[in-house]
C-alpha cells in the first residue's frame, strides 16, 4: 500500500524560527533574544539556528500570564 504524501498546506508547524516566534508574540527578534538569554524561552538547538517549539511558546505564555484579581 502506498501512503500519500501529506498536503503541505494542511501541515502544522512544530517549531518556529526566531523571527516567526517574534511575529507570533508581537515582539521584536531582539526581545526574543533577551527572553532566551534570561531563560524565559528555551529554544531547541537541534539545528544550526535556534528553533522555538510551538509547545515552548505556549508554555511561556501560560507561565507568564498573570491572573486577574477583581
Amino acid at each position: 500500500m502506498i501512503t500519500p504524501h501529506p498536503n503541505p498546506s494542511t501541515l502544522r508547524k512544530l517549531a518556529l524560527t526566531r523571527e516567526e516566534a517574534a511575529k507570533i508574540l508581537s515582539l521584536s527578534a531582539v526581545s526574543i533574544d533577551r527572553l532566551t538569554k534570561r531563560g524565559l524561552l528555551r529554544p531547541s538547538r537541534a539545528t544550526r539556528r535556534p528553533l522555538y517549539p510551538v509547545w515552548e511558546i505556549e508554555r511561556f505564555l501560560r507561565e507568564t500570564t498573570a491572573s486577574l484579581q477583581p
